[in-house]
């Protein structure tokens, strides 16, 4: 397919494209950016064209530019931070915090309030680290995605409980087999690592082939993460397989 360039060099996507075909295109070209523009600003939230980034296996991020609009920024790393769950490791310092704590998911009732838990996991994300990338309109698509059951991917939490009130969360997006993590946060030293480990053990328990952590960091090797590069990556999730997990 014929790719579309901004000025500054990034790819872009537009709604009519089909988002698989800009990310194979990627790698045939050698496009060494991880970053892509996508839509028109301020316009092109709309869930359906998000979900089809998610589902591509782009993370969908965004950018406040001038004034009140902001624009999608889709990011397809050049190395991925991949879990297969026969590698999975939990590290020991952390293991006997586990009792502690209890791991529910975003079917349940969340922090105090009207809130699901997957909008306390949300909101808390872009409390604890900023709206840089996690911007408003971007949480409200995720939102949105989540209310129509014809999305090619569902948004999900995990939040992390200790005597009934949340001590960490994360928020990810499931497609297929494949869970991507986006963001978390933990209010409390080491509930991060236990919810973590808590999380892989829900999700190997449940099905998953592997879970995606984007890009390496050394917290997610010590968790047993391999390095994927782009191209493998892709091959991996484009693979036909009608096994669907499920959080319920």
């Amino acid at each position: 397919m014929r790719l579309r360039y901004t000025q500054s060099g990034h790819i872009f996507i537009s709604p009519e494209d089909d988002p698989q075909a800009i990310a194979r295109a990627m790698v045939e070209t050698g496009y060494n950016e991880e970053f892509c523009v996508a839509g028109q600003p301020a316009v092109d939230f709309v869930p359906d064209f998000v979900a089809r980034l998610m589902a591509a296996g782009f993370l969908v991020m965004s950018l406040r530019i001038n004034g009140p609009a902001y624009l999608l920024t889709p990011k397809l790393h050049l190395e991925r931070s991949i879990i297969f769950f026969e590698n999975f490791h939990e590290p020991r310092s952390a293991r006997r915090l586990i009792p502690r704590y209890e791991l529910r998911t975003d079917r349940e009732p969340g922090a105090p309030g009207d809130f699901s838990l997957f909008d306390s996991v949300l909101e808390r994300c872009a409390a604890v680290h900023g709206e840089d990338w996690l911007t408003p309109p971007l949480r409200e698509s995720f939102r949105q995605i989540r209310a129509n059951p014809g999305c090619p991917v569902r948004p999900a939490a995990f939040g992390l409980y200790r005597e009934g009130r949340l001590a960490a969360g994360e928020f990810g997006v499931v497609a297929g087999k494949v869970y991507t993590s986006y963001s978390g946060y933990y209010d409390e030293d080491s509930a991060g690592t236990v919810q973590l480990i808590l999380t892989g053990r829900y999700l190997r328990d449940a099905g998953f082939a592997f879970w995606d952590l984007g890009m390496p960091l050394e917290y997610k090797i010590r968790l047993g993460a391999r390095e994927m590069e782009r191209g493998k990556f892709l091959e991996l999730i484009y693979k036909d397989d009608e096994r669907q997990p499920s959080l319920s």
